[in-house]
């Protein structure tokens, strides 16, 4: 059985029109001939609301349980027993009174839905269970009644009633919402303007937000890559440095010039960097940005502008913004720095390169800067080895400048910068290279590599002591803020898996991104095997191209025995491999979260079919009973000796025996073919066949001359399973021969189009609304008033469930002058294959 639709009405206080507005909808389908019915309204004593219930049925209230007390909720059992197509449900938070069937109105709700019944409902944006502390702050109220988000979430239609603050408050002054002995107390509490307008923005907010999730949805299922500026989305570059503030706050003057603008800002910490960025600095500027109403994010990578881009790539960014580059004139010799190579490689991507005070004032100290590898190992031997000979040189041509001391300290600091850049092993040999120039230029005998004064000697290698001893003391320090730097970076990840572990998430494909992002990798794969099998299957994906085997991936990070997580893009070292399995780890969590979620849809989904199955023994017991009445009547009067029958009378008797057989058959073959439907039992044998010669052996079972047949021997073949197909059209044939008034014949013509053939089959009866043309094919539905005995309501069903299962489509349209037009797709031999139908779109009717 299909799952009900559930549509929402949400607003952001009480008064702003939610109820008014479900009403409303329920009296605009009921006017299109929907069955519709009240099953809970909350008029609060307001004249208007009562007027729009007047000629709607509204089911009686379920009393509360003896000695339960509490205000009167949604009657379950009767909405089941009564199943209308819409039932409308008012203030989906509320809480049950105790005794009852469920706890919450929304569990009731949840019931009515698995039962197949559309609901529609009202909530306020205060009910949602996870703003209930920021409510709280707001209001000074903490809601007692909560209904949790993905209820909402998950809502077919969610439409948002809003109105003003202000207009709200004069529709309170004037008693339409409260009693006029509660005007005054709301007016100064609860509905004070600063409170309204707190809870409008709220409610825009969060359905701006589950517009921007459907928004990803549809550009992840359509494979779009190029952002669109539905919404703004900006990336701020901190790199820890003070122009970090000047960034967070022109990007919220941005984001603020749109509508529900977001700010991310993101720190790319270097796997590679032998000094931390300045995690003080970078604190408060998290702390801004969460201020300032955005996020913030740590990233790993080696490549600071690719790991930026592949950042703002993957959260759909609009806009980048970054500081204008610290660096001096000369040091762009060194490269074209991050903010250039940003600006190239962005595309469609605006890159916004702000002044702040800091400009070209110089990059960081060598022990906080995050240079390349490669360029950091050959500024260190340049400056450990090049520069010692360039500093010799300038001394020396001045001719009387400084003397030995001076030299001695000057050539130090060469050897503790080749220490900052590049560790122990540049500064050795810098120590090394001074020593020896310290000693032929400047330790008499000048020239000559003898020394000849002890005192020269003992400060030569006190030189060379002192520098490695500096060289060493600096390079541990490096090593010690980058390991802190890595720390952090960690941290913050493992509080991110953590958090989603306490929150009780199990979306995999976020935490498949987050790795992803984190690491700044192409693709990250969870991959799986069936125990004893060698084959792997990729269970869940993130990025282009993702790994099918541990073999192909970059990194492979083993779960157990048979899971692994695979990642492509770059190799990792080996000190991100803690991390790594963490989020391995969490990953094979959330597939076991998503398998149980799996099992018990399954077991939801048997459980559905038990109930198909007995209402199969309900709906049937009158129309099987009917034809074995008839039957065994008949035979018993034929059997009977004390009656003489004339041959005519012996010939009818006859005659209903074979009607009353018939009909049987034709009702146990389509409960047979519903049970395989809804048990997925159905596999059709597709070949390849001419719709011509299965037409006509599907009329079979209809009066001579009730239809009209118009089949062209010319029509390219179909791939189809000629039993489903037979019975598909046999059912659909007599469904319109039945509502075809007496006299008038039905239409069965079959045509080309494109790479499909469409059979319709035309009547001229009295067709069906726009609104129940899908409910025609759902079990057990009956047109208008048809007797218990035209069937029950299931040739349609198995004709769609038949038609599906080959690959082709069943819908029904309006026949111009009035009746109903059936139009069975199916896909044809030759030429393009045809687009897929797609399912009924879930608009609002």
């Amino acid at each position: 059985m299909a799952r009900g639709t559930l549509r929402i009405y949400l607003g952001a206080a009480p008064g702003v029109g939610k109820t008014y507005a479900m009403l409303s909808e329920g009296r605009r389908r009921a006017a299109r001939g929907t069955d519709v019915v009240a099953g809970l309204v909350e008029d609060h004593g307001r004249p208007r609301t009562r007027e729009l219930l007047d000629g709607l049925e509204v089911l009686p209230r379920r009393a509360p349980a003896p000695g339960g007390g509490g205000p009167a909720g949604l009657d379950v059992e009767a909405v089941l027993r009564r199943r209308p197509a819409v039932v409308l449900v008012d203030e989906l938070a509320r809480a049950n009174a105790p005794g009852s069937r469920n706890a919450a109105r929304w569990q009731d709700v949840e019931e009515v839905l698995a039962a197949g019944i559309d609901v529609v409902t009202t909530v306020n944006i205060q009910h949602l269970d996870s703003l209930g502390d920021v409510v709280e702050s707001v209001t000074g109220v903490r809601q007692r009644e909560t209904v949790p988000d993905e209820v909402v979430r998950r809502a077919d239609q969610l439409e948002l009633v809003d109105m003003d603050p202000e207009a709200l408050r004069r529709r309170m002054a004037h008693g339409n919402i409260y009693a006029p002995d509660r005007v005054d107390a709301a007016l100064a509490d609860y509905f004070r303007p600063g409170n309204l307008t707190a809870l409008r923005e709220l409610a825009l907010l969060w359905v701006a937000d589950r517009a921007d999730e459907y928004l990803r949805r549809y550009r992840a299922d359509h494979r779009i890559s190029s952002a669109w500026q539905a919404r703004e989305r900006i990336v701020v570059g901190l790199t820890g440095g003070p122009e970090g503030r000047t960034l967070l706050r022109r990007a919220a003057r941005m984001a603020a010039r749109g509508s529900g603008g977001e700010i991310l800002a993101v720190h790319i910490a270097r796997s590679d960097d032998r000094a931390a960025a300045p995690t003080e600095e970078l604190d408060r500027q998290r702390s801004l940005v969460e201020g300032l109403g955005g996020s913030s994010h740590s990233v790993l990578g080696r490549d600071v502008p690719a790991a930026l881009l592949d950042f703002a790539r993957g959260v759909d960014a609009t806009q980048i913004v970054l500081g204008t580059s610290r660096r001096k004139p000369w040091q762009y010799l060194l490269g074209p720095g991050v903010g250039a190579t940003v600006a190239r490689g962005a595309g469609d991507i605006d890159v916004h390169i702000v002044t702040h005070e800091a400009a070209a004032g110089g990059l960081r100290p060598p022990g906080a800067r995050a240079a390349r590898p490669g360029r950091a190992r050959t500024a260190a031997w340049l400056t450990g080895l090049a520069a010692p000979l360039a500093l010799t040189a300038l001394l020396v041509a001045a001719g009387a400048g400084p003397g030995p001391a001076t030299a001695m300290l000057l050539l130090l600091a060469c050897t503790v910068a080749a220490a900052l850049l590049g560790g122990m092993l540049p500064a050795v040999a810098s120590a090394l290279a001074a020593s020896l120039l310290l000693n032929y230029w400047f330790t008499p005998p000048t020239r000559t590599l003898a020394v000849s004064d002890r005192d020269d000697l003992l400060a030569l290698a006190v030189f060379v002591g002192v520098a490695v001893a500096v060289a060493s003391s600096v390079d541990l320090a490096a090593r010690r803020a980058h390991r802190a730097a890595r720390l952090h970076a960690e941290a913050q990840a493992l509080s991110f898996l953590a958090g989603s572990v306490l929150r009780g998430e199990n979306a995999l494909d976020a935490l498949l991104q987050g790795v992803r992002e984190t690491f700044g990798m192409d693709s990250v794969a969870l991959l799986e095997r069936r125990e004893g099998y060698a084959a792997w299957s990729c269970v869940r994906s993130a990025g282009p191209r993702p790994c099918t085997r541990p073999e192909d991936a970059d990194v492979e990070v083993p779960v157990d025995a048979n899971t692994c997580l695979a990642l492509a893009g770059r190799a990792l070292p080996a000190e991100d491999s803690r991390l790594l399995s963490a989020f391995a780890a969490q990953a094979a969590v959330a597939r076991d979260r998503d398998r149980l979620v799996g099992e018990a849809a399954e077991a939801r989904r048997l459980a559905e079919g038990n109930r198909i199955r007995t209402a199969l023994l309900a709906a049937v017991s009158h129309d099987l009973r009917t034809p074995l009445a008839g039957i065994k009547a008949a035979v018993s009067s034929l059997r009977s000796h004390d009656v003489a029958f004339s041959p005519e009378d012996e010939a009818e008797l006859l005659a209903g025996i074979e009607a009353g057989a018939d009909r049987l058959d034709h009702l146990v073959g389509n409960l047979l073919d519903m049970s395989r439907l809804h048990t997925g039992s159905v596999t059709p044998l597709m070949q390849e066949i001419d719709v011509d010669e299965v037409v006509p052996v599907a009329l079979g079972g209809v009066p001579a001359g009730s239809v009209v047949l118009d089949v062209p021997e010319a029509l390219p073949m179909v791939l189809a399973d000629p039993g489903l197909l037979e019975r598909a059209v046999a059912n659909v044939v007599e469904n319109a021969v039945a509502h075809s008034p007496a006299g008038r014949r039905v239409l069965v013509a079959a045509s080309a189009l494109g790479g499909r053939v469409e059979l319709r089959v035309v009547d001229r009866g009295p067709g069906v609304p726009d609104s129940a043309k899908e409910s025609v094919f759902e079990p057990f539905q009956r047109l208008g008033d048809a007797p218990r005995g035209s069937g029950v309501g299931l040739g349609l069903a198995v004709a769609r469930g038949f038609t599906e299962a080959m690959g082709g489509s069943l819908r029904a349209e309006d026949t111009p002058g009035g009746g109903l037009t059936m139009v069975l797709t199916l896909q044809a031999v030759h030429g393009p294959p045809p687009a897929r139908p797609r399912p009924p779109a879930q608009a609002a009717p």
